[in-house]
């Protein structure tokens, strides 16, 4: 048994993901921590957490503990990491993994025995998997372009991610996860990005953002991200020969089946559609499972900090773009 420690009681952990962790197998959310500790005890008591702390560095000193979510805002990611790492844990960290790539870098520096990982639960999903399955066997054809857009409206002054000061904005909440689908479904990383973005002018946040990323040998990928928006997201593989849709690809509810559609083109509209229907899961659970699963031993870890630091070289290429209106190379994460 994996026994877990939760960094915080954000909104997220509290209705999420400590739900989906009380039902992986092999996993134990044993303690949980805030820097209040009435709120760390009254969530631990409403979600049956054994251990409450008043502060992270308790939770941390806690030898019990295997493996450290750290779900608090993106300026801390790095330093809390860093400091669960020192304290002998395994950590997974919410995404994005720090708010530029040199912060990221940081995370090399930390002993190689112990494993960190972003938490982007949408790879631990089946419906990517397969759709990654039909991409690789060439039933599209070449896959040409990819295309996603994932929007919500949050126009509240005090929510944090409408804070710039603290990583805050589309980009770096929701764009993260197109820049990924995109890495994970060329599995490639583009060379060039260029980006429109508008930013509210009271927020200071990008509330809009476009990006076109350029992979090479004629592989295109472009998204919009918004924080003020209808909530909508999809993501379109276009293919030589055919275009694979997912309909739901970052918030697939838990517990029911998630559909890809599968469309040869032979008849506009609807008509030529293949539906293809993925079994119910909760991914925030499945990805527990993984994580606990590198931990003792039993498999690789996928994915690690170098990956989050190319997402996080992505962002800053994109940053850039804007700041100096053109095409923007993407750096290397060594």
């Amino acid at each position: 048994m994996v026994k877990w420690g939760v960094l915080s009681t954000a909104r997220i952990g509290r209705e999420k993901v400590i739900p989906a962790l009380q039902k992986a197998k092999g996993v134990e959310v044993a303690a949980i921590a805030s820097r209040n500790e009435d709120n760390a005890k009254k969530v631990a008591a409403e979600l049956g957490i054994e251990k409450a702390y008043g502060s992270y560095e308790a939770l941390l000193a806690d030898p019990d503990i295997d493996v450290i979510y750290n779900p608090l805002p993106n300026h801390m990611h790095v330093p809390m990491t860093i400091e669960a790492v020192k304290a002998g844990k395994h950590v997974l960290c919410e995404k994005p993994i720090a708010l530029d790539a040199d912060e990221a870098r940081l995370l090399l520096e930390m002993p190689d025995d112990r494993f960190v990982m972003e938490a982007f639960m949408v790879r631990a999903h089946p419906q990517w998997q397969r759709a990654l399955e039909i991409v690789e066997s060439g039933e599209l054809g070449k896959l040409q372009s990819i295309q996603a857009f994932f929007g919500y409206s949050n126009q509240d002054p005090q929510n944090i991610r409408n804070k710039a000061e603290l990583g805050g904005g589309g980009l770096m909440d929701i764009g993260c996860y197109p820049i990924v689908a995109s890495r994970y479904f060329f599995n490639a990383e583009p060379e060039r990005v260029v980006s429109l973005i508008d930013r509210d002018r009271n927020f200071g946040t990008d509330r809009l953002t476009s990006v076109m990323m350029d992979f090479g040998e004629g592989r295109q990928a472009q998204f919009t991200v918004s924080t003020q928006s209808a909530p909508y997201q999809r993501i379109n593989l276009v293919g030589t020969a055919k275009r694979l849709e997912i309909l739901i690809p970052f918030n697939a509810p838990a517990g029911e089946e998630t559909i890809l559609r599968l469309d040869s083109g032979s008849v506009l509209g609807d008509g030529a559609i293949e539906v293809e229907r993925v079994p119910a899961c909760d991914q925030y659970t499945l990805q527990g499972e993984l994580f606990s699963r590198v931990v003792q031993g039993e498999e690789e870890l996928p994915y690690g900090v170098g990956d989050a630091i190319q997402n996080m070289e992505i962002i800053d290429a994109i940053v850039r773009s804007e700041r100096n209106d053109s095409w923007e190379t993407v750096g290397s994460p060594d």
